[in-house]
């Protein structure tokens, strides 16, 4: 885990207009390094997971195919 929040381009998630708990995260950071560095959009200044970018890939997939249930 990392907590470096200031060198990274960050996106936020599309239903984060919502109010909700969302996340951000740093694309051009996952494809210079084989990490996606993945924060909390409420907590700019918190720590940031630095996720392989296969595990994050999978995990994105696994959402859009609902194998996490409903939300």
């Amino acid at each position: 885990m990392t907590t470096e929040t200031t060198t990274q381009q960050w996106v936020k998630s599309s239903y984060s207009d919502n109010g909700g708990s969302c996340v951000e995260w740093a694309p051009r950071t996952a494809t210079a390094t084989g990490l996606v560095p993945v924060r909390d959009s409420k907590d700019t200044t918190g720590p940031v997971l630095s996720i392989p970018a296969a595990a994050f890939a999978t995990f994105v997939t696994g959402i859009k195919a609902g194998e996490f249930g409903a939300v």
